[in-house]
């Protein structure tokens, strides 16, 4: 028998790119969880009907991640950021490649008109593979059983929960790629938030507190 996905989609003030969202994620899992921190938009009301579940977690993408995942009843764990898609054939792909790994991720492109953006996501999936670090616009996905929780920081839970799984296996790299936004990127600009990223990542390196890289990233 094959093993059951649940797709655990943290949101925040998403309510104009909920219902898509959701839609688009129609057929890769055997459950969709939407796991809401606090919006007053209406974006749980919205996703209600949308989805299998709507839960509530304080605010911050680990404890929401966390909560979804101890409210699924899925084998697998699969994490889809709201403004990310799934390609076709994501839910095979990832039960092939947990048949011989505890975790994984997916090669990214990156949606948006800016030129240097194909250039972000080809640097984004070759440092990956290089370093098995994923980061959550790759929709990370888990074994169940090897699932300990993302560290409920304010800010680099991917890199950390990346560490940790490394310790006890290296990530499938599926190289089916996601689509995700480039809003952010295009809104602030592609090498600012470039050079942002880069400082923020080797900020937290050197042993910088996520409660003051969260503010850097989010002012």
């Amino acid at each position: 028998m094959d093993a059951r996905l649940s797709i655990v989609v943290p949101v925040l003030n998403e309510a104009a790119r909920i219902r898509p969202a959701l839609e688009a994620l129609r057929g890769h899992g055997d459950e969709v969880i939407v796991v809401d921190g606090g919006s007053s938009d209406g974006t749980a009301e919205l996703a209600a009907g949308l989805c299998d579940r709507v839960l509530s977690a304080p605010r911050g993408r680990a404890a929401q991640m966390n909560a979804g995942a101890a409210g699924a009843g899925g084998d697998v764990l699969v994490f889809v950021h709201a403004d990310t898609r799934l390609p076709a054939g994501a839910h095979a792909a990832v039960r092939s490649a947990l048949k011989t790994h505890l975790w994984g991720r997916f090669d990214v492109q990156i949606d948006g008109r800016h030129p240097l953006l194909k250039v972000v996501a080809c640097a984004m999936n070759l440092r990956s593979r290089l370093t098995g670090i994923a980061t959550g616009d790759q929709a990370i996905f888990v074994r169940r059983e090897a699932f300990a929780g993302f560290p409920e920081i304010a800010l680099m839970e991917d890199i950390a929960f990346s560490r940790q799984m490394k310790r006890r296996g290296p990530p499938a790299c599926l190289r089916e790629r996601v689509i995700t936004s480039g809003r952010r990127w295009e809104t602030h600009g592609v090498l600012r938030t470039i050079v942002l990223m880069w400082r923020l990542r080797l900020a937290y390196f050197l042993g910088a507190r996520p409660e003051d890289l969260a503010r850097r990233y989010y002012r």
